[in-house]
């Protein structure tokens, strides 16, 4: 493909950095559509898309023939059969996390996705925060030595934000937001084997989920871990990560200009923590669209496939299952 990127963003609230993240790339932005004409002539205007290229019907963008990327930023029960009529379509999709809320849409988005010729790529964007790439980093260089316990937390008051979609008891907190710290544990320690979770809901009156989770995993190479998710706590939005090694420990967050970095001296001892600087970027989607466009340019794979983002849910319905049961769960992988 020698031309530049033709791209379509479905819908225009949360997807306003989809598009800044596609033009950053220097890719076309074509066709935006929403539901909610508001929001669709905001975007527009913001991004001087004509208005006969901003609709109201995503259908309008599935039978637009000369478009490459569709990046889908709209509330996360639609994902799989919007995602599902592009990919029918042959078009490449770049999906905002959680792919999916049920077990049930997850097999169909895998199985649709494995009979397109299209890329699919779901947003689990904690892997292009810097501090967790550098965290990331830190862990394979052996710096920390070998892991032993990891543990993250998605707390994110959602007072002014739980509207009816984000209040679906299908949309549980660890499903839909806390799937970010999940998916983060995952991609630095592997998967779960095992979980077992405990939930409170004492914050958030408007739901019938639980509004605070804590679950404990455990993943192979006797690895130990926890997730906290709280999606009414009063305290301002972060993803506080703590990665303890056999020879160091990062502390670091989503939020927070630097990270700390403990090591050990040739006695095993404690060295002076160190301070590392790092760009502030909570949800860098330029780099995560450059990352799909190369995929799409140069036939490579997507790390961040419908498969892969079916088992960061299959995580969380575990730990909500462990904390609805009382029982220790494992979840299943098997897509």
């Amino acid at each position: 493909m020698d031309r530049k990127l033709r791209v379509a963003n479905i819908g225009m609230k949360f997807g306003m950095c989809h598009v800044e993240g596609a033009m950053s790339y220097g890719a076309e932005i074509v066709a935006i559509c929403d539901s909610n004409e508001e929001n669709l002539r905001f975007a527009g205007e913001r991004y001087n898309i004509p208005e006969e290229k901003r609709f109201t019907d995503y259908m309008d963008i599935v039978n637009d023939k000369d478009i490459d990327i569709v990046t889908v930023a709209i509330p996360d029960q639609q994902h799989v059969k919007v995602s599902c009529d592009l990919l029918r379509a042959g078009k490449n999709v770049l999906c905002e996390k959680p792919l999916a809320l049920t077990r049930e849409d997850l097999e169909e988005m895998v199985r649709v996705a494995d009979e397109s010729d299209a890329k699919f790529m779901v947003g689990q964007i904690c892997r292009f925060t810097p501090a967790f790439e550098k965290a990331k980093e830190l862990i394979e260089s052996g710096t920390i030595g070998e892991l032993y316990f990891v543990e993250s937390e998605y707390a994110h008051d959602y007072m002014k934000l739980c509207d009816n979609w984000r209040a679906d008891p299908n949309r549980h907190g660890v499903i839909g937001g806390g799937c970010h710290a999940v998916d983060l544990l995952r991609w630095l320690a592997g998967d779960p084997k095992e979980v077992f979770a405990y939930g409170t809901h004492k914050l958030l009156p408007m739901v019938s989920y639980d509004d605070a989770t804590v679950a404990i995993m455990k993943f192979d190479n006797d690895v130990a871990g926890k997730v906290f998710v709280s999606t009414g706590c009063k305290r301002d939005y972060t993803m506080r990560t703590v990665i303890y090694g056999t020879k160091g420990t990062i502390i670091c967050d989503n939020t927070s200009p630097t990270m700390t970095l403990f090591t050990t001296d040739e006695d095993g001892v404690t060295k002076e923590a160190q301070t590392i600087e790092i760009e502030v970027n909570n949800h860098n989607a330029a780099r995560e669209f450059e990352v799909f466009a190369d995929a799409v340019l140069n036939d490579k794979p997507v790390i961040t496939d419908a498969r892969e983002g079916s088992k960061t849910v299959a995580a969380c319905l575990a730990i909500v299952e462990a904390s609805t049961t009382g029982k220790i769960v494992k979840p299943d992988y098997n897509f």
